[in-house]
């Protein structure tokens, strides 16, 4: 009885981890859905920031961990930090970034994008998926993916664009802000830069 539940048990859980999406698959599958609400939508293609930061809510967003993002983007700060400040430092660097890809997206012109083969071996809990988008008569700019495993899912929790880490740029200024007027600080500098939007 015990090899028959242990064996009904391996097959649920196998069968569990064949239907996740695998990370390329999940890039291809966001960046299919945020194009074609781009072209659908003439509010987007026009630039209003409402519209764009509705779809960014809607399609991108839940597919990030904000709490990793900000923990690397703050670096050291992060274990000073009491889970007070911990939980307002990942609210306002999610406004922030929600800005940034809104942005992105505004400046949208029929780009081609191509999301790579994700290179991963079985039970890799990170990976890295590369894409290309290509720009008439310009070099193509590459746009790396960060992703973990988290719960089943997998979760972007940076984002390279030619080579530059989004995460690891915020990095810097994060830490001399925190050296100049610590934590809290941080905090007031992103409220403050996210309310002038």
């Amino acid at each position: 009885m015990r090899k028959l539940l242990r064996f009904a048990l391996a097959f649920v859980c196998s069968a569990a981890l064949a239907q996740e999406t695998a990370p390329d698959a999940l890039i291809r599958s966001v960046t299919a859905e945020v194009l074609a609400a781009i072209r659908q939508d003439a509010a987007i293609r026009a630039g209003d920031a409402a519209h764009i930061d509705a779809l960014v809510q809607a399609k991108i967003l839940p597919h990030f961990d904000f709490t990793r993002a900000t923990r690397l983007a703050v670096g050291v700060g992060w274990r000073r930090a009491t889970a007070a400040q911990r939980e307002q430092l990942t609210a306002q660097f999610q406004r922030l970034l929600v800005r940034t890809y809104s942005s992105a997206l505004s400046s949208y012109r029929e780009q081609k994008i191509d999301v790579l083969p994700a290179r991963m071996r079985p039970g890799d809990d990170e990976v890295t998926v590369r894409s290309r988008v290509e720009q008439s008569g310009q070099a193509p700019i590459t746009i790396d993916y960060s992703l973990e495993r988290a719960g089943g899912e997998w979760k972007v929790f940076d984002v390279s664009v030619d080579g530059m880490s989004l995460v690891q740029n915020y990095r810097t200024t994060f830490a001399q802000e925190i050296d100049n007027h610590g934590i809290d600080g941080l905090i007031q500098r992103l409220a403050a830069k996210n309310a002038g939007a």
